[in-house]
């Protein structure tokens, strides 16, 4: 035939009357991509497909009869019997790249959120069963290895967050391009089994420079951490107040010491989560630390009494429990990824730490800002003190909740986004802003019911409750703050607007020390917790400033996203 071309499109069962040319059966598509496709088929090709479908396109004006051979012929006469006779169609597996429905999005989000929040809370109720271990050893004994451990968390969450928040969108913007560019060879591989049985899928292990730049500025992390935690054990300890005349200063520095071994261990296990994330698998990291943390039940009690090693059997516990729960992620990923690329120049280090640094900046903002508020807390007394702790320990456990629907929308919004699936990203981000805000409601009406009660689980003393029962009302009234800063922060990430978060936060955490370094002289303790309620509150406007913007990240949210159904019929002339 003349001017045959191949075009590929997606057919809907809606079309016009038959129209007849030299024996042929034409119908107009509806043709969706914003172009036309002339069908000539059989009619058992012509049946509503819900798989693209590679078909000849020709001008309707360059099929003349001189044109057609004895094939063609045959082909005509038996296009009747094929209308009463169907053909058994053959059943390919789902296109990896294929839209997904808002309904299947929104379930996918929730089935994500699950496990991200059972893997959130592994490593606080690790500590916790850490503490209390050592706890029992003594006054002396828990008194340095918490400030260890707080000066292990503070360069934790300095310079791993930010590592976990850029692998997970890195990550999932990879796949969502390499599945694109070649979802044969990248997503799966099809074999015909033969016999009529059916296609099978055949998993590959992808290739993603993403993948092996995290793995590898993690381990370079965690040796810098090991190393800056050994050898400046002393110094650290020396600037959070613990001179060399404390009488925990020796057991402080020895835990720490220890603890040091196991940075690479930590730094790894985040960046493997956020890897996982990007995959938009939040089960593995669940199962794998779950088992790193259960093998510390039985460490603990054996090194700690058994042995009798106290508290260097408790780090010791610590760090062997860490790298478990490690080493079985990097099995795990080696089955479905390339660990090292095969050239150095495939890495993307450059990304990495333009985007890491803005979030270090911005992860130092926050730790500033609560700091503040805790040493302004400090100044009012132990009562005070032991008040604020309460308070701020319940605060941050049940953002917990709104941060793994923020991580998981995350993901799911990077992946949707490379594919540009904005009509996705839409309803992503409406369900998980409905979903935070009325979390944030419920959690205000539960704490504002219960917070008095909530804190006789803490402590009995009646001094420290009556002050904490004063500081209710801030806890419990921020909480939809709370939510929607979390949300937002997800939201942010996953279009990979790093470098807002980051100046944002930076203005928020200003404005709000500003305001706690003044606040308290005037309304006291209620003053540091008006403070930090004014922090949260400022996050969540600037997040929604962002999402407002028409010229930002966001400008799909007001654009007419909907693709025309274009149906054009033509007529022989």
């Amino acid at each position: 035939m003349e001017a045959t071309h191949f075009t590929t499109t997606t057919f809907s069962s809606s079309v016009s009357p038959y129209q007849y040319h030299h024996g042929f059966t034409r119908r107009p598509f509806k043709c969706i991509r914003n172009h036309i496709s002339y069908g000539y088929a059989p009619h058992f090709l012509r049946q509503t497909l819900s798989a693209p479908l590679i078909t000849l396109g020709a001008r309707h004006s360059s099929l003349r009869s001189d044109h057609f051979t004895s094939e063609d012929v045959l082909l005509i006469n038996s296009d009747k019997d094929d209308q009463l006779q169907p053909k058994p169609t053959v059943q390919l597996p789902p296109d990896p790249n294929q839209k997904q429905k808002p309904e299947d999005v929104k379930r996918e989000l929730l089935l994500l959120s699950l496990p991200a929040l059972a893997g959130q809370a592994i490593d606080p109720l690790a500590q916790l069963m850490e503490t209390a271990y050592i706890g029992r050893l003594g006054t002396m004994e828990l008194a340095s290895a918490g400030v260890s451990v707080s000066i292990f968390n503070i360069i934790s969450k300095l310079f791993n967050i930010p590592l976990l928040s850029v692998a997970t969108s890195f990550v999932a913007e990879d796949i969502a391009k390499n599945s694109s560019q070649d979802s044969a060879s990248d997503e799966v591989s099809l074999e015909n089994s033969g016999n009529g049985k059916p296609w099978k899928r055949v998993s590959q292990r992808k290739q993603l420079s993403s993948v092996s730049t995290a793995l590898l500025l993690a381990l370079g992390l965690g040796i810098f951490e090991a190393l800056a935690l050994s050898l400046g054990s002393g110094v650290f300890l020396h600037i959070i107040g613990v001179s060399t005349q404390n009488p925990t200063h020796v057991s402080a520095r020895q835990f720490l010491s220890l603890r040091a071994i196991g940075a690479p261990a930590v730094v790894l296990s985040l960046a493997l989560q956020g890897i996982f994330r990007g995959f938009k698998d939040t089960k593995t990291p669940v199962i794998c630390l779950g088992i790193g943390n259960f093998s510390a039940v039985f460490l603990f009690p054996l090194l700690m009494y058994y042995f009798r090693l106290g508290v260097t059997g408790a780090a010791i516990s610590t760090v062997l429990s860490q790298y478990i729960g490690t080493v079985l992620m990097i099995w795990y990923l080696n089955k479905r990824a390339e660990l090292l690329p095969p050239k150095m120049g495939d890495l993307q280090f450059g990304c990495y730490i333009k985007s890491g640094g803005f979030l270090i900046g911005r992860t130092l903002a926050v730790l500033s800002t609560i700091t503040l508020g805790t040493s302004m807390a400090a100044r009012y007394g132990p009562v005070a003190m032991a008040a604020h702790q309460i308070c701020m320990q319940v605060w941050l456990a049940v953002s917990l909740l709104t941060d793994a629907l923020a991580t998981s929308g995350q993901a799911l919004i990077a992946s949707s986004v490379s594919r540009h699936e904005y009509k996705v990203v839409k309803e992503i981000t409406s369900f998980v802003l409905r979903i935070g805000m009325v979390m944030g409601i419920c959690l205000t009406a539960i704490l504002g019911a219960s917070f008095g009660s909530l804190a006789t689980i803490f402590t009995h003393d009646s001094e420290v409750l009556q002050v904490v029962r004063t500081l209710g009302l801030f806890v419990s009234a921020s909480q939809p703050f709370n939510s929607l800063a979390y949300i937002f922060d997800g939201l942010h990430y996953g279009v990979s607007d790093f470098q807002y978060a980051a100046l944002s936060m930076m203005f928020v955490g200003a404005v709000s020390s500003v305001f706690l370094v003044f606040a308290p002289s005037l309304f006291g303790l209620q003053g540091v917790w008006l403070g930090l309620t004014l922090f949260m509150a400022l996050r969540a406007a600037t997040g929604c400033v962002r999402l407002l913007s028409k010229n930002g990240p966001w400008w799909f949210l007001y654009r007419n996203l909907q693709i025309a159904e274009v149906s054009v019929y033509f007529y022989d002339s």
